[in-house]
């Protein structure tokens, strides 16, 4: 499965040359144009990465930085910006970026560094989440049962991932099918029901002590089997 990555810049004519930039370079690509919309995306959606506008019409790209640190949310982010001031870099790089590109840039150096954090060991702050005797490690991405490995396809660990993470809380539908195919309009009405079908099945024949509840018109809600 391609990685997908968040592009958050309120120039068209940019956007668009790094979203057909990043497509051609083997990535899936989202576009959003304002700090409001990134905000809403990135609560309910995972990224491989962020490639962040500090200069957005309705507020500065460094806030949307801040929050997600703050969040402990470790997505790899790349600040774009035209100020290129010494003291501007060094903000950027203590509010949580992991890189900082001045515009104008190449963009092949854009895409080289993007790789380059890509290619760095995950450093999820928060590590291992567990329900009953179902573990999920951040960092490796592997789901133990009764700590024995276990596999699953990418997207049964993305709801897997999305379900721990809301332990004991119901998950939208929306929520899920954004979490699994980001902003791509092309998505079967089904389409979350079947990986959820699927994810269910396969924990119960794995031996996870714990059920997926579908709260009708709602969503859904992982939580210990106590039955």
């Amino acid at each position: 499965m391609r990685m997908r990555l968040l592009v958050v810049e309120d120039n068209a004519q940019l956007s668009e040359l790094l979203a057909k930039g990043l497509k051609t370079a083997g990535y899936d690509v989202d576009v959003l144009s304002s700090a409001a919309e990134a905000r809403a995306v990135l609560m309910t959606t995972s990224y491989a990465a962020l490639i962040l506008d500090l200069g957005l019409p309705d507020g500065d790209g460094l806030s949307i930085l801040r929050e997600l640190r703050h969040r402990r949310n470790a997505i790899p982010v790349l600040v774009l910006t035209s100020r290129d001031g010494l003291q501007d870099r060094v903000n950027g790089l203590r509010s949580g970026a992991d890189d900082y590109i001045v515009k104008p840039f190449a963009l092949e150096e854009l895409i080289a560094r993007l790789e380059a954090q890509l290619r760095r060991p995950g450093q999820q702050l928060g590590s291992v989440l567990h329900v009953a005797n179902l573990e999920f490690d951040l960092r490796s991405r592997q789901a133990t049962i009764d700590e024995a490995p276990q596999i699953f396809s990418a997207r049964e660990i993305a709801v897997l991932e999305l379900l721990m993470r809301s332990s004991g809380r119901v998950v939208s539908k929306k929520q899920v099918e954004d979490h699994l195919f980001g902003l791509s309009g092309d998505v079967a009405s089904n389409a979350v029901e079947v990986y959820v079908h699927r994810l269910r099945k396969q924990l119960s024949d794995k031996g996870a002590r714990v059920v997926i509840h579908t709260i009708r018109g709602i969503g859904y809600l992982i939580a210990e089997d106590k039955a």
